[in-house]
């Protein structure tokens, strides 16, 4: 049982939506790493089968020691799901996400069910000097947030360690919609010259060169395509997280900015999960 601490809206008023920063004090006992996630039960039975509601998964997005740094707390990216009557263009409450309404309406002191953590496929590389490429959709960048915080803002030996390159590609609609822009600002003072990158695709506000259509993701993948290969090919890890319609034009665009090259996606593929640089996170 974890305890709801704070919570705070992280958009703009331009941004669609609602998305929060949830932060709770853990179980006594309970330890996670960057990149796991957390299980949460919400309250109530689900009028469906008459049974408990099932726990739903969140990406921690706070480094090992919590956003109070004493190793009791742990952060949570939520995206309230609301769903929208094509007729009246309304919220259809009888159709909301149970959980992350909970979350996104409880007030502090709240007793909220967890479990876990879960997860190996995020997490970082045991080698700090190898490079770390992030590319996520909207509250996808729970877990470089955790990363991110890891590598530029704790006084640890992993940040004093760290020797490679950190990459985030963020893709949201709206420029209120950017998470976490103000902490990102921070991380960039804070790294070493050329060791964090950070790309936007703001979809309704930017034009890619490739087609001169929306900006998304996977136009800054291709956009930086030869930056992209050369950082693979030398050992890089690459994440991906956020909503799994995000992953076929990805694969689509590494496909075609491979051939370009002469290379063989699918063996290409193969060997980067052989590899275990190529890790891969969507719901």
């Amino acid at each position: 049982r974890a305890t709801l601490l704070a919570r705070d809206r992280i958009i703009g008023p331009s941004a669609p939506g609602d998305i929060q920063h949830v932060v709770l004090r853990l179980p006594e006992g309970m330890h996670y790493v960057e990149g796991q996630s957390l299980s949460v039960v919400p309250p109530g039975i689900d009028p469906k089968n008459g049974r408990p509601h099932k726990p739903r998964l969140y990406s921690i997005a706070s480094t090992r020691y919590g956003d109070a740094a004493d190793g009791t707390t742990v952060s949570l990216c939520v995206r309230r799901a609301e769903y929208y009557d094509p007729v009246t263009g309304h919220v259809d409450p009888s159709r909301k996400g149970v959980c992350s309404n909970f979350l996104c309406d409880a007030a502090p002191g709240t007793v909220v069910n967890v479990a876990g953590p879960v997860g190996k496929t995020m997490v970082l590389p045991r080698d700090s000097n190898r490079d770390v490429i992030m590319i996520a959709t909207g509250t996808g960048v729970a877990p470089f947030r955790a990363f991110l915080h890891r590598l530029f803002m704790e006084d640890t030996v992993a940040r004093h360690m760290f020797g490679g390159t950190a990459w985030l590609v963020l893709g949201v609609p709206v420029r209120d919609g950017l998470l976490y822009e103000q902490e990102i600002d921070a991380m960039m003072r804070n790294a070493g010259p050329g060791q964090l990158q950070v790309d936007y695709a703001i979809s309704r506000e930017m034009t890619n060169s490739i087609d001169g259509g929306k900006m998304y993701v996977q136009h800054v993948i291709a956009q930086k395509a030869d930056e992209l290969f050369a950082r693979l090919d030398s050992g890089a890890n690459v994440y991906f997280c956020g909503l799994k319609g995000m992953m076929p034009p990805i694969l689509e665009t590494m496909e075609k900015v491979a051939a370009a090259r002469g290379v063989d996606w699918s063996t290409k593929l193969k060997e980067l999960k052989d590899n275990h640089q190529w890790h891969v996170e969507v719901y």
